[in-house]
């Protein structure tokens, strides 16, 4: 019998086998396979790891929280939250990493948002009532409830307060009625109790920001969240279902879109920044806790 010798290159590394024995073709198919998978697992990894929102810090939330809606920031260490089950706001403390407070403003529905405003928090619920939480000190804080021109339809979910305009501006996650080519933001004027029922800001969902990339369908942006950057004015909106983090100027034009890694970003609900510009994002739980993460993000 004549013996065949011949030298392979696999993955780098040179393998000499000698014969055709089903042992040696069986060793060379299960390093083919081998390599074929490191390769798609090396491209997932480097899908996920290549994201250039970093998380900095972690807290992870009491079970009142798991599913934690909306995120706001009253001071250095302290954030007003709300979940989308129950009337309450809850003071959370990244300090102690407790609850310091519960406050009770109504009663259980889908709170989506909210924003502080000095002593007064104002909660936002999906169908676009928004809920104005007076005296928050108080022993039983003063609470008033306004109508917007928004409904269900449009699952209001971001909220944010905007000092330079003396405005709340509010984001919708459903769609504009009979418009698809963008996703508006409301303002609601804190001095005369209304909002304009035209968007002072509008999504492009056309920009090139969402243009396909390879395979992929064309991206959208469903709002789950919305904080101003109070060093720059520019607008930062999360997306949950899809988890993302769009960012736009202070006119509205969009500067960049970021998918996030679900492996820390489970399902971004909140965004808050703190005054001096720290930015932080709150995720709902799914089968882990809800947390609290403080992130940066590299330009």
């Amino acid at each position: 019998m004549h013996l065949i010798k011949s030298t392979i290159l696999l993955g780098g590394i040179f393998l000499s086998l000698v014969g055709d024995t089903k042992e040696d073709m069986l060793f060379l198919a299960r390093s083919k396979n081998n390599l074929v998978k490191n390769k798609k697992n090396k491209k997932k990894d480097k899908e996920l790891t290549e994201t250039e929102v970093t998380v900095i810090r972690k807290w992870e939330l009491p079970k009142e929280l798991t599913e934690i809606s909306g995120l706001s920031c009253m001071d250095e260490q302290r954030f007003a939250c709300v979940q989308d089950e129950v009337g309450e706001i809850f003071i959370y403390d990244i300090a102690s990493s407790k609850v310091e407070k519960e406050i009770r403003f109504g009663p259980a529905g889908d709170y989506e948002g909210l924003a502080v405003v000095g002593e007064t928090v104002w909660v936002l619920r999906a169908d676009g009532k928004l809920f104005e939480v007076a005296n928050l000190n108080a022993a039983k804080p003063v609470v008033k409830e306004y109508d917007t021109p928004l409904t269900i339809k449009q699952d209001t979910e971001g909220l944010c307060y905007d000092k330079k305009n003396n405005r709340l501006l509010i984001a919708i996650k459903g769609a504009e009625p009979d418009k698809s080519d963008y996703k508006g933001i409301y303002s609601f004027d804190l001095a005369s109790r209304k909002m304009d029922r035209q968007p002072v800001f509008k999504i492009n969902l056309l920009d090139k920001a969402f243009e396909a990339k390879g395979k992929k369908k064309r991206a959208s942006i469903n709002p789950s969240g919305i904080s101003l950057n109070p060093l720059n004015g520019d607008l930062y909106i999360t997306e949950g279902r899809d988890p993302k983090l769009l960012i736009m100027d202070a006119t509205g034009t969009i500067k960049k879109l970021y998918s996030l890694n679900t492996n820390e970003f489970s399902q971004p609900e909140g965004i808050a920044f703190t005054p001096a510009g720290d930015l932080f994002i709150a995720n709902e739980g799914t089968k882990q806790p809800g947390n609290i993460l403080q992130v940066k993000i590299d330009w």
